[in-house]
């Protein structure tokens, strides 16, 4: 199977990088993490002028009802640029879940990025990202919506990423197993998108340096420990891509097999993301862990997403069991 971008899906991409690349996103990131949104915010907006927000909407509320694999291009966009919010909540599980109780206003506010929400979906993702910057929290509870009391906060390794606790309060309605299982299968492709891009760019900016930085009268790049630790990472990495691009096919077919595709492809790019972050950190020596220097910020932001909307043991172990599941008993020795 072939998963080439379409012209459209690269022009997305490239709208998406021009934005992002001159939106100041390091600094947004900083003062999200600080307290002061305000930033962030108006990134929302900008995005959302795009067409992110709006992505997995239905037509029938303002959205663009597009298929996962264009959701996958925004989403290794927002994971390029280090983006804070709660994009994933908002823009990917939300509509879903909002969709199947029928609450028209707060969809259509969600497709032109006036109205942003974060939702906890225990035991997946227990917590609530960002709630203090979101305009409506939710709650789901097996196959019950509801919306959301936030408690208290709890600091993530990635310092834009603030967690909150999340309690039932009003039930909004009732959403069926399939459902959910989409929208939560849907996240978790959104999240292993965010992980490709950061990937990507860590690589990225670790080969620029190791081919501008000079020891002992040569480019680091040109030894043969950080030539190979960098191409490994640009193995896995190639490796992973596929696994995120198939996944995204098989969710907008239906696939009886989606769940397990998309747990492949978090498990892979988890684990491709993770090294890159800190054969990065090694790259760059000692710049690489200092606060201002921006490489922190992806580095820290790989390692939040890489348990985020389930740890890689959880997705393996659901590959594991849909493998297995999949198989023929042996046969009897006896």
């Amino acid at each position: 199977m072939r998963f080439a971008l379409s012209d459209e899906q690269r022009a997305f991409s490239r709208a998406l990088d021009a934005l992002l690349t001159d939106a100041g996103v390091p600094d947004a990131a900083r003062r999200w993490a600080d307290g002061d949104p305000a930033p962030g915010r108006d990134l929302w907006r900008q995005l959302a002028g795009l067409g992110v927000t709006a992505l997995c909407m239905p037509d029938a509320h303002g959205g663009l009802d597009a298929a996962p694999a264009d959701a996958v291009v925004a989403f290794e966009a927002i994971g390029r640029h280090a983006v804070p919010g709660p994009y994933v909540e908002s823009a990917v599980l939300a509509p879903v879940l909002l969709a199947a109780v029928r609450d028209e206003a707060s969809l259509e506010g969600m497709a032109d990025g006036s109205i942003i929400v974060t939702a906890a979906a225990p035991p997946m993702a227990p917590l609530a990202l960002d709630a203090h910057a979101a305009d409506r929290v939710l709650l789901v509870d097996g196959t019950a919506l509801h919306s959301a009391r936030t408690g208290d906060a709890r600091a993530s390794v990635d310092r834009s990423r603030l967690l909150f606790e999340a309690s039932s309060g009003e039930e909004l309605g009732s959403v069926e197993p399939g459902q959910v299982a989409r929208a939560l299968d849907a996240a978790v492709l959104a999240c292993s998108a965010q992980l490709l891009g950061a990937g990507e760019r860590v690589l990225a900016d670790s080969v620029e340096y190791a081919g501008s930085r000079r020891q002992f009268g040569r480019a680091i790049g040109e030894y043969q420990a950080i030539k190979h630790a960098l191409a490994d990472i640009r193995v896995a990495l190639d490796f992973a891509r596929p696994l995120v691009y198939g996944a995204a096919v098989s969710l907008g077919a239906g696939s009886p097999d989606a769940s397990r595709d998309v747990s492949a492809a978090k498990a892979a790019v988890s684990a491709a993301a993770y090294r890159a972050s800190r054969t990065a950190l090694q790259t760059h020596g000692a710049i690489g862990y200092t606060e201002e220097f921006d490489l922190g910020l992806w580095i820290t932001k790989i390692r939040a997403l890489v348990s985020a909307w389930g740890t890689a043991g959880f997705h393996r172990s659901r590959v594991l069991a849909a493998i297995t599941a999949a198989s023929p008993a042996p046969a009897s020795l006896a």
